[in-house]
């Protein structure tokens, strides 16, 4: 072949790469406009009425603050500096919370894997041989290679595998993020658990020298020929009633002690606290908007994020239905097993169209799963964001239903207070039985135990909404 004739193949064999190039580049932008470039957006969702009212008969929450109290930071909510000092504890060492930071970071590994996918594979291979024929002198040859790959990601197989990861990872940190609220919310629950019933062990054992003293009371009477035996009787057994309510209620203590303890990752031991009534909590909130809660909410921003992956697992499966793209090359350095010495430089260059035909029905079944997925968390992202809803709504009633009860119930110790002292004085006087003093006492008590565990109600109810509102991502 002369000069000329090679210069004219040269040129058909540019024009002809340059022609399926310059195709496959307009494939591609058709491909965009098909879906398989596209990002994530997000799609209609229903969050109205999603916060129920607490008080209104029409069920609507009239919200025109959009300051949530979940925005709050959680050493605003939680002052008790012994109460942040368990938490901070708690998320330096809380098993749950170690393993979900390690999770991220096994998931940004993998988001890794997808963004060098983008960059050509290298491989050095180097190989070496001895060869002799019949007691010949031994022929000795070597080859050095040096190949690289490269896949051109023209319909977005690469690009949407590493969307698709993206969207993994950042699903991954809200689950890191739900964790943390999580343990949050579990140690100020356990530790004002404690503060109940630290203040309820107070006032069994009020009722304790109470009892006592009514015991004795009617032992007095008994000898002086105003009482019966029965009357002393029952008062002995009222008064061991109430111990045992003292040792149950200190080994509900202990048991909380060790549940906390295990929560902030520490050997079972006496936890340090305060005082119930020194606590401090805000009392004023706004929940926000229902489209806050969308960004608020961890597991809601988790489940969306869940529902963009499979937005893109959806264009990765279509753009299996295109060509793969392959383009390898290879330089190596060899003496030609032994022939030519010293060694020569060898070059070449391949690419490769891998059109998928045979295994089209895979492919369609493939979209078809993805799509479901698709739906799946579609199905997912919507019930957690009515679920989210639901949970600030139970938050918000307990609040204020513990808050009226204990105001109730404030009064209502006041009064039994009064009758119990009023009803032993009419005993001593002869004027009512033993009973009364006895059923006085009781009902004294139970009102006082009512109170606190509204008290602790309504502490939990700010920390239920605390966390139904998102809180802990500050």
């Amino acid at each position: 072949m002369n000069k000329i004739q090679h210069r004219k193949v040269t040129k058909r064999s540019c024009s002809f790469f340059i022609f399926h190039f310059s195709f496959f580049i307009s494939a591609a932008l058709l491909m965009s406009g098909c879906g398989l470039y596209t990002k994530y957006e997000r799609p209609e969702v229903n969050t109205k009425g999603l916060v129920r009212d607490v008080m209104s008969i029409t069920d609507t929450l009239a919200v025109t603050d959009t300051a949530s109290f979940g925005n709050l930071p959680w050493r605003s909510v939680f002052t008790d500096p012994q109460l942040q000092t368990l938490i901070e504890r708690g998320l330096e060492n809380n098993a749950d919370l170690l393993n979900a930071a390690l999770n991220v970071k096994m998931v940004e590994e993998a988001l890794k894997v997808a963004k060098l996918a983008f960059i050509p594979s290298l491989a050095f291979t180097p190989q070496g041989t001895i060869a002799s024929f019949d007691g010949a002198k031994p022929t000795k040859s070597y080859t050095l290679p040096i190949s690289a790959s490269w896949n051109v990601d023209l319909f977005g197989n690469l690009l949407n595998t590493k969307r698709s990861a993206q969207m993994q990872l950042l699903a991954t940190k809200d689950y890191q993020t739900v964790v943390k609220t999580n343990i949050i919310s579990g140690i100020a629950n356990l530790y004002y658990t404690l503060l109940m019933l630290d203040r309820q062990v107070e006032i069994v054992t009020d009722m304790t020298g109470l009892t006592k003293d009514t015991w004795e009371m009617m032992k007095l009477q008994m000898q002086l020929g105003r009482a019966r035996s029965t009357s002393v009787q029952s008062s002995e057994a009222a008064y061991y009633s109430v111990q045992v309510q003292a040792m149950d209620l200190k080994r509900q203590i202990r048991e909380m002690e060790n549940s906390l303890s295990l929560l902030i990752g520490q050997p079972a031991q006496t936890i340090a606290r305060g005082k119930l009534a020194n606590q401090s909590l805000p009392n004023h909130f706004s929940s926000g908007v229902g489209i806050q809660l969308l960004n608020n909410r961890a597991d809601v921003h988790a489940a969306e994020m869940s529902l963009a992956q499979c937005f893109y697992d959806i264009n990765v499966a279509r753009s299996r239905f295109y060509p793969n793209i392959t383009i390898s090359g290879t330089g190596a350095f060899t003496n030609q097993n032994g022939l030519v010495n010293p060694g020569k430089l060898l070059l070449s260059a391949v690419g490769s169209l891998v059109q998928p035909i045979f295994q089209h029905g895979q492919i369609v079944a493939g979209l078809k799963v993805a799509k479901m997925q698709y739906e799946q968390a579609y199905n997912t992202w919507q019930n957690t964001i009515l679920k989210a809803g639901n949970e600030v709504s139970n938050a918000l009633v307990l609040y204020n239903s513990s808050s009226e009860k204990g105001e109730l119930e404030a009064k209502q110790i006041e009064i039994l207070t009064k009758n119990v002292e009023d009803t032993k004085q009419l005993y001593k006087s002869s004027t009512t039985s033993y009973l009364e003093v006895i059923q006085a006492q009781s009902m004294l008590l139970n009102a006082e135990i009512s109170k606190v565990q509204d008290d602790f109600f309504k502490m939990q109810a700010v920390v239920n909404l605390y966390q139904a509102l998102g809180g802990g991502a500050k």
